[in-house]
């Protein structure tokens, strides 16, 4: 049996963790001023980059389940940022996109959004920021590799 270090720190899932912590906390902050939580700032950036995408495939992206992205996509929807078709091309799939309006909360929650990464990585040279950014991509990599289970 594998015995944990006394310092929890010294885990790298641990690491990850407190700083996707932070910076959850960080990006609610910015994003509660202009009336924003995290997950809408998500959902209007998916969509911003997917127009048309189905409340499945937002789920999926934003890492929420399909009824917590319904909740969301409701919310979003009565406050004027999103469209909705009211019935679906074919299938079941509302596709959505952004109004003028979300467009515009986007571009000022995105600008947020990257000051809060700007700060998080503020101590990281260039090159140190790269190597994370691809190291955090081989992680991901390694850890979504079906052929390994």
């Amino acid at each position: 049996m594998t015995q944990l270090p006394d310092d929890l720190g010294s885990l790298v899932g641990y690491r990850l963790k407190e700083t996707q912590s932070l910076l959850r906390s960080r990006m609610d902050e910015t994003l509660r001023e202009i009336e924003l939580t995290t997950p809408q700032y998500v959902c209007l950036e998916l969509l911003s980059r997917n127009p048309g995408w189905s409340n499945a495939e937002l789920a999926r992206g934003a890492f929420v389940t399909r009824q917590t992205m319904n909740t969301l996509m409701r919310t979003l929807q009565s406050r004027g940022l999103i469209d909705r078709a009211l019935q679906a091309a074919h299938g079941r799939a509302l596709p959505t996109t952004l109004t003028a309006e979300g467009q515009e909360l986007l571009d000022i929650a995105s600008e947020r959004i990257r000051l809060v990464e700007s700060r998080m990585v503020s101590r990281l040279g260039s090159t140190q920021a790269k190597a994370l950014h691809d190291a955090l991509g081989l992680c991901i990599d390694a850890l979504d590799d079906r052929e390994s289970r």
